[in-house]
């Protein structure tokens, strides 16, 4: 474990950086703040190393950036409508951070908290944190874990467990942004596979506003391998969030972790990324606002920089129950598990 001492953390402690590597040589950073995945490096065959996640310079970097890099997001990833539930019939308010809605859990979200690592060794890290009765306007005290395992073959495992002592939607994902070409390419040149034949439509806002849409036909169909430049806001859907920012259902094979949800391979052909998730869908963001955003070079990052593949339940999912997925509402006596894992491959 390495501390950073050059800045403190909003908590006057310093950050806490932990270094996972394998023997093929693969290396990935993480942060205790947030629970943050910082970076993945990869050898390939040429020889040659590269970068594969957008990140910030200094670990203070990232308390200046509003993108959610590499950070575990909760208590709920994705928006929550009107930021309110509904519990035994009556208007539940949460804490709202974009307008009237939330989004990736409040505006002092898991994102923005000291997690305490509670194991560690040379190939996994585990972080822990405690969310208290009426935190961003949630129900219950919440106990959150979540562990990152390099493999001996690329992959980096990140699971997820949670328990509560009142009911609360709980949905849990890592925001990493992906760019297999490394810093300052336009992400939008590498080619995305989605193993999913519906979409979730949505409005200016990013709130859900219509029933689950079959792919076909449309600029949202990935079931092929295609850049996400190809049809890149060829639909309205697209238009109004300035490029891909919607919700997947996924495959039902999908969920045993055996199956991949997606297929990522850079522009340049020399590296491929799958993801194997146990959550019902994945959110593609094609970082349409991530302009501004400070970069690992000391600069800043242009939209289209870096691709997000977040696993999770459907945005909103807490107003819509017909919706084909397990129930995302957390029950006092329940354990919450979830898996993603994203595996790397030098081509």
């Amino acid at each position: 474990m390495l501390s950073d001492n050059r800045a403190l953390a909003p908590d006057g402690q310093p950050y806490q950086l932990t270094q996972l590597k394998n023997a093929a040589g693969m290396t990935v950073t993480l942060m205790d703040w947030g629970a943050t995945w910082l970076s993945a490096v990869l050898p390939l065959k040429s020889g040659k190393t590269r970068e594969l996640l957008l990140g910030c310079q200094t670990p203070a970097d990232y308390l200046l950036q509003a993108a959610y890099l590499g950070a575990t997001v909760g208590r709920y990833a994705n928006r929550i409508a009107t930021a309110s539930l509904q519990i035994d019939g009556k208007r539940h308010p949460l804490d709202a951070n974009q307008g009237e809605h939330q989004l990736h859990g409040g505006p002092e979200g898991f994102n923005a908290r000291r997690w305490h690592i509670i194991q560690q060794n040379a190939h996994q890290v585990s972080y822990a944190l405690h969310s208290p009765d009426g935190d961003q306007g949630f129900p219950g005290n919440l106990d959150v874990e979540v562990c990152y395992q390099l493999t001996a073959d690329n992959r980096l495992e990140i699971s997820y467990q949670a328990q509560t002592d009142r009911a609360c939607p709980v949905n849990l994902t890592n925001h990493a942004y992906f760019n297999l070409d490394g810093a300052g390419t336009d992400a939008r040149h590498q080619r995305l596979q989605l193993f999913a034949d519906r979409y979730l439509p949505v409005d200016s806002d990013g709130i859900p506003s219509a029933a689950l849409t079959p792919v076909e036909g449309s600029g949202m169909d990935f079931r092929r391998p295609k850049t996400l430049l190809q049809d890149f806001l060829h639909d309205r859907d697209q238009q109004r969030v300035k490029g891909y920012d919607h919700a997947f259902l996924l495959h039902r094979t999908c969920a045993a972790l055996d199956s991949p949800a997606a297929h990522l391979w850079s522009a340049d052909g020399q590296v491929k990324m799958s993801v194997f998730t146990t959550a019902p869908a994945l959110q593609l963001y094609s970082g349409n606002y991530l302009g501004g955003t400070p970069a690992r070079d000391g600069g800043s990052y242009a939209n289209y920089a870096g691709v997000a593949l977040e696993s999770e339940f459907l945005p909103d999912s807490p107003h819509h129950p017909e919706w084909p997925q397990p129930d995302c509402w957390l029950q006092p006596g329940q354990h919450y598990q979830s898996a993603t894992h994203y595996q790397f491959y030098p081509i």
